[in-house]
């Protein structure tokens, strides 16, 4: 029952029973007309009204308060039981600990020393990669020069060299797959090179089949299967180091017969697919 419902009763047992405004306040609304009742109240005396509303109301709220723990009546409780009986009371055994064995720790990726190696590069034509182990002297320079002009690949000077160092940086820290991540950065460098100067990549040509490391090393980075390196996506040919055909002219004549069908193959290519046909 709500205080309002509450204070009209008052009025009506007071003997007021009807009351309305009698001015209206600025910028409000005029009071809204009403319909009456044309059916007489029952009559029933306002104290008697008065007292129905004070009987039917709810009782006071109480406030919360925290549940108290029931205690069991000594009556009701087994121990008193037990003791009526002459029986002892049962001694409380403390509740065993499941033994907990500690999560096991996460074992830390084992890491290991970067490889280390050079790579000279350089793009014959636009078209085929030299790659070379090491930093390619002036003297491997001037032969592979003489070894493409004679098999009619490449005439003139040699294009620019760069130079491939791995790791970019001197003090590296510790990698978890130093191969692979040697290789993900080598196709990075040639691939950012072809963009920058408009290569158009069909060969790789490695000069430095049977070497020992590092070129060993730089073998496994190119990951060669099937004359295929995996690591750049294009065909390989393999051909001696240019410093062991500087130290032995019988390398130089056993290399001729694979130079001459890998200038074959550079005319056919560069004649276009017609001439092909």
């Amino acid at each position: 029952m709500t205080p309002e419902v509450v204070r009209r009763y008052y009025l009506d047992a007071m003997g007021i029973t009807a009351w309305a405004s009698r001015y209206q306040l600025p910028n409000a609304l005029p009071t809204e007309a009403c319909e009456w009742d044309d059916t007489p109240p029952e009559k029933t005396p306002p104290r008697d009204r008065l007292q129905a509303v004070l009987d039917d109301a709810p009782p006071p709220r109480k406030e919360a308060k925290p549940a108290e723990v029931s205690t069991p009546s000594p009556e009701a409780s087994p121990l008193s039981v037990r003791a009526l009986l002459g029986q002892a009371p049962p001694v409380a055994e403390p509740p065993v600990k499941e033994a907990v064995s500690p999560a096991p720790k996460p074992t830390p990726a084992a890491s290991a020393k970067p490889l280390r190696f050079a790579l000279s590069c350089m793009c014959i034509g636009q078209r085929w990669l030299s790659l070379h182990p090491g930093n390619i002297t002036p003297k491997e320079q001037q032969l592979l020069s003489n070894i493409l002009q004679a098999a009619s690949i490449q005439q003139g000077e040699l294009p620019s060299i760069m130079l491939f160092e791995w790791p970019p940086m001197a003090n590296v820290f510790e990698v978890a797959e130093p191969l692979e991540e040697a290789r993900e950065g080598l196709s990075a460098f040639i691939a950012g090179s072809a963009s920058r100067k408009g290569w158009k990549l069909e060969r790789v040509l490695w000069w430095g089949e049977h070497e020992t490391p590092p070129a060993d090393e730089i073998l496994q980075v190119l990951n060669v299967q099937q004359m295929h390196s995996q690591t750049l996506a294009l065909p390989i040919w393999q051909g001696p180091s240019l410093a062991g055909l500087i130290q032995s002219p019988q390398a130089k004549r056993e290399l001729w017969p694979a130079l001459n069908v890998l200038g074959q193959e550079w005319q056919t290519l560069e004649k276009g697919p017609s001439s092909r046909d």
